[in-house]
């Protein structure tokens, strides 16, 4: 009997046009989900134009949040929206930067991998994408790879891998496609859509031998059907081919969205692929979404940081996983969540100011590295623990969570972190051992803890009412714990450490009993990273419970 042919995996590339910032990552995820709905396998991939190797090292004030995948690897934010969107664990194959393929490529080159040949920018760095690519698709066997490729097009940054989609496009014609997200602006003086940047990021993506098979155009309202004609004859693609994405109360409406232009459609017949399923497997998301739109009952949060200000805007992107993991729990209990950014440092300016938190229902406190605003955090903490507010620390939230524990209650006052404090008397925070070599030679960059570790849970707290099982694994990204040498301090003083590693050494999640607070809890981890629409993260749903009972 013959062998059944086996069919070449498809690629789809995402690029940008007219400005960042425009959803190419949101789009990405979107169109994963739809192809995924008609019964295809999907990998997605991206690709950052950086220098930097991997995003660890970035500020997230300017980059956004620092997304950790189950290896370890630190990742741009959209790394998130992937998983989150399509209930995958992607791994560090996923994810490449400038200088992490120019490091791989000048590495090949010293072990003599190119054989002695002149190793040039084109097509060696090209090719070297290509088969990253190609070895992640291979890895996952998936039918279809998705490649969000960062900045906007007619940036010099992009140009390389903007070539490795031409030169994948010549090799394998019938099995990639582009897709451009612009960006089509209404002036509010001018009164119309204007479709002109369009039209000029499509000739610069020209200029680099792709042309785009479908447009995503995003604005604040759907385009009329002259906007499409006009993009269609100016740009050289089908009016059926420009896909309506405007602006929608939550993301997780787009997939639906895109369904009403009947995209996944398009990209099957351009791809050459079936449907193996019907669209109606988008159900469960569907009601989901719906249940977002329909809570009309609020629960409003305060997350207490330092990286939101960036010159005179406010960037939640920096914790962008603990916002969606919060609209995540919200849906899961049927609420219309509130979140408000507040500044760590205003409360180290004026500790008066600690009475406006009762006007919440819940404080969390994400993570987070330095000295500046921690005072501020650690004059928050107490300020819910005394009055009785619903308090969810994450990693630098848990630590600060037990330095305030034992400044005020086991009254050792100048207790610290030694990030911070490098001489304090009390170090009930302190460098992990393995650490220390690291920040002694300066190596920082990939060096934390990272990544999923297990831990286990005592039975009868919060934490194991929350997960229902005694064992987890979770991702982290420190280099600091809570001192072994404190812990039995604390457990005199009424702290319990609900879940350490299955050692016993380390402490992963620290609470307080019921009896003495409806929800007192901090987790050395990062919970937020492995939340989705569909699989709430426990702890998060556990802790908006405890808010939604706040009077």
């Amino acid at each position: 009997m013959a062998k059944t042919k086996k069919r070449n995996p498809k690629y789809i590339f995402v690029v940008g046009g007219v400005m960042s910032g425009v959803g190419k990552g949101i789009t990405t995820s979107s169109i994963g989900k739809i192809l995924q709905a008609r019964g295809l396998s999907v990998t997605a991939f991206k690709i950052d134009p950086y220098i930097n190797v991997d995003a660890g090292t970035m500020n997230p004030t300017e980059h956004g949040e620092v997304f950790v995948l189950k290896d370890g690897h630190e990742t741009d934010q959209d790394m998130g929206n992937y998983e989150r969107f399509l209930n995958i664990e992607l791994d560090r194959d996923n994810y490449m930067t400038t200088g992490l393929v120019y490091k791989s490529v000048i590495e090949k080159e010293r072990n003599l991998e190119y054989q002695g040949r002149c190793v040039q920018v084109v097509p060696h760095i090209p090719l070297e994408v290509i088969s990253r690519i190609k070895k992640a698709v291979k890895k996952v066997s998936a039918d279809v790879a998705i490649i969000e490729i960062g900045g906007t097009v007619g940036e010099y940054e992009n140009i390389l891998f903007l070539e490795a989609v031409r030169m994948l496009k010549i090799a394998h014609s019938k099995d990639v496609i582009t897709v451009m997200v612009s960006y089509i602006p209404t002036p509010s003086k001018v009164g119309e859509m204007k479709t002109k940047p369009t039209q000029h990021a499509v000739r610069t993506l020209n200029g680099t031998g792709v042309q785009p098979d479908i447009i995503v155009a995003r604005a604040d309202r759907p385009l009329d059907e002259k906007r499409k004609e006009k993009i269609a004859v100016f740009c050289s693609v089908r009016q059926e081919d420009v896909i309506n994405a405007p602006d929608v109360e939550s993301i997780y409406d787009v997939p639906l969205n895109f369904e009403k232009d009947a995209l996944s459609d398009i990209i099957l017949k351009k791809l050459g692929l079936h449907s193996r399923r019907k669209v109606g497997e988008l159900e469960e998301w569907h009601k989901r979404v719906k249940r977002i739109h329909q809570s009309s009952k609020s629960v409003r949060i305060g997350v207490v940081g330092k990286y939101f200000k960036t010159g005179d805007y406010v960037l939640s992107d920096a914790y962008i996983s603990v916002l969606e993991a919060l609209k995540h729990a919200a849906c899961e209990i049927g609420r219309k969540p509130e979140i408000d950014w507040i500044d760590s440092t205003d409360f180290e300016e004026d500790q008066k100011k600690l009475s406006s938190l009762k006007q919440y229902d819940g404080i969390l406190i994400p993570g987070g590295f330095g000295s500046r605003g921690i005072e501020g955090k650690i004059a928050v903490i107490r300020y819910c623990r005394e009055n009785r507010i619903p308090y969810f620390g994450l990693c630098y939230g848990m630590q600060l969570m037990v330095i305030e524990y034992a400044r005020h209650v086991l009254l050792l006052k100048d207790a610290h972190t030694t990030e911070v404090d490098k001489t304090t008397k009390h170090p009930v925070v302190d460098i992990m051992p393995e650490q220390k070599q690291n920040v002694l030679k300066k190596k920082y960059g990939a060096t934390m803890r990272l990544g999923c570790y297990p831990a286990r849970i005592t039975l009868k707290t919060i934490a194991s009412q929350a997960y229902g099982q005694e064992n987890i694994s979770e991702r982290h990204r420190h280099r600091y714990e809570v001192n072994p040498e404190y812990v039995e301090h604390f457990r005199k003083a009424g702290l319990l450490f609900s879940a350490t590693s299955p050692d016993g050494i380390l402490m992963e999640i620290a609470e307080l009993p019921k009896k003495k607070h409806p929800f007192f809890l901090a987790t050395q981890f990062h919970p937020e990273f492995q939340s989705s629409l569909l699989h709430p993260h426990p702890l998060f749903v556990a802790f908006l419970r405890s808010c939604q009972g706040r009077k």
